[in-house]
Parts: C-alpha cells; structure tokens; sequence
C-alpha cells in the first residue's frame, strides 16, 4: 500500500510541474477540490499540501509558497496581487488566507458583481497556524509568529508574536533575552513582562 501511495504521489508531481508557475521537488499535494489558474502557484521544495486544497489566483493575482512548508486538509487561499507564505510554515487544517475583500457599497447590485478590494498579506518564515484560522485580507505576520485556532487575523503582526481570538490581538511576544514566551503587560501594549 504504501508504494501505491508513492506512485500516485510522484505521478500527481509530474503533472503538477507541467501546469504549476513552479512545483519543486520533493514536494506532495493531494488531490485538491478546485484550482483556479495553477499557472499562477509557485511552490517551493519539500512542501507537502494535504487534500482538499483550494487555491485562487484572479486577475494578477500569484500564490508564492517557499520551500519547507506543511499544510493540513481543507486549505483555501484567495490570491488577487502577490500573496507569499514564507520557508518553515506549519498550516493546520481548515485555514483561509486571502488578500481580496468583497466590497458592498452599491446596495442594489450584488456583491458578487461589485469589484473586490485587494490588500497585499504576506505570511512571514517558521509561523505557526492553528486549525481553523482566518488570515483576513491585509495582514502581515512576522517570522515566526503563532496564530491561535479559530482566530480571525487582520493587520501588520511584528516577528514572533502569538496572536489569538475573534479580532485577533497579540497576546505574547518571545523573548530572546530569556528564550521564552513571555505575556505582554496589556493587550495594546508592545512592553513585555519581566
């Protein structure tokens, strides 16, 4: 069984490089739902994309994944300009990152026929996103920086910050005076407990 496995892997990569920007190699992506112009998705070596991918690029948009990322089940990504997810990236299952935002202004035509607003979002190297998670239109994550379950992301996030809830806030930054996560004195604040 596991040969099998290595087959059907190794066979999806062959026609992964043909219609992908770029696929490196070793890379895995199981059997995605829907890929809108893969010519657009680039990725890197030794990624490894769980089923149920959904990867969008409309208009200009270009999905960029470095090399050494993992991605669990049921992943959906809405690219509308350059949308980069950096090196050492562990994704959890059911994430949505996306840098396009439906507008709503003109109340008698649908949302779907009125033009999106794109704000650029970049996921910075070795970030850790838990199950669930909404990386929202417009966010930047740092290096390193830990998204909480189900947390619903917006906004610029400096290196190694833990980011967690429904809007999301910083609630811990690592110190690497004391080599540890420590809390931060209040939720607005950037100064970190001694």
């Amino acid at each position: 069984m596991h040969n099998l496995y290595r087959i059907l892997w190794a066979a999806r990569a062959v026609i992964y490089k043909l219609v992908f920007g770029r696929f490196g190699w070793p890379s895995y992506i199981g059997p995605p739902t829907f890929l809108l112009r893969p010519g657009r998705i680039h990725i890197g070596k030794r990624v490894r994309i769980f089923p149920g991918l959904r990867a969008e690029c409309h208009g200009e948009g270009a999905l960029f994944i470095a090399d050494n990322v993992s991605i669990g089940q049921n992943f959906h990504v809405i690219a509308g300009s350059k949308l980069l997810i950096g090196s050492g990236c562990l994704i959890s299952g059911d994430v949505f990152v996306t840098d396009t935002d439906h507008t709503f202004d003109l109340i008698d035509v649908p949302v779907f026929d009125q033009p999106d607003r794109i704000s650029s979002t970049r996921i910075g190297d070795n970030c850790f996103i838990g199950i669930g998670a909404r990386i929202q239109a417009g966010t930047t994550l740092g290096c390193g920086c830990v998204v909480g379950a189900n947390s619903v992301v917006r906004g610029d996030f400096p290196d190694y910050s833990m980011i967690v809830g429904v809007p999301a806030r910083v609630v811990k930054r690592y110190s690497p005076e004391d080599g540890t996560w420590q809390r931060l004195v209040s939720n607005h604040s950037n100064e970190i407990n001694s």
